[in-house]
């Protein structure tokens, strides 16, 4: 099945939605070193905004997530393991994850957002890397794999 298809079903997207918070939250605590604090500061300031906009947002960046990195999972169902496909090509599926974010925070009228992605944007390419093996099991398992 295609991502953007699994959207479709308002129990898996709320699923999705979810677990995502839980990994983004997850990846935000392991960070240490200065790099850590600064991170985890940031995601405070915007957890601080409201306490469902994190949520709000992962909603509606989802789509287009789904839709960007469609054509990763569904070459790795043609492959035989769409879940391994991703976090074997973490590189690739970062920067499909980040072109979405880069237009949506390019787009915001909140300065606060713009101002804490922005100094973050340069390093966090190695931490959405790092998070794609925890993405590929969540959409492998609401999803499923084809197999």
């Amino acid at each position: 099945m295609a991502l953007t298809h699994a959207l479709e079903d308002q129990s898996i997207q709320a699923s999705l939605v979810l677990n995502c918070l839980h990994l983004i939250d997850q990846q935000v605590a392991a960070k240490g070193g200065l790099s850590g604090l600064a991170l985890k500061t940031t995601y405070g300031v915007v957890k601080g905004i409201g306490p469902t906009y994190l949520s709000g947002a992962i909603e509606r960046l989802l789509p287009e997530m789904m839709a960007a990195l469609d054509p990763l999972w569904i070459e790795g169902l043609q492959t035989g393991n769409p879940v391994d496909y991703l976090t074997e090509n973490r590189g690739q599926t970062a920067d499909r994850l980040l072109s979405v974010t880069d237009g949506r925070i390019a787009g915001s009228r909140n300065t606060l957002v713009k101002t804490s992605y922005s100094r973050l944007r340069q390093s966090v390419k190695h931490d959405v890397e790092a998070a794609v093996p925890g993405l590929a099991k969540i959409l492998g398992d609401h999803v499923g794999t084809g197999g």
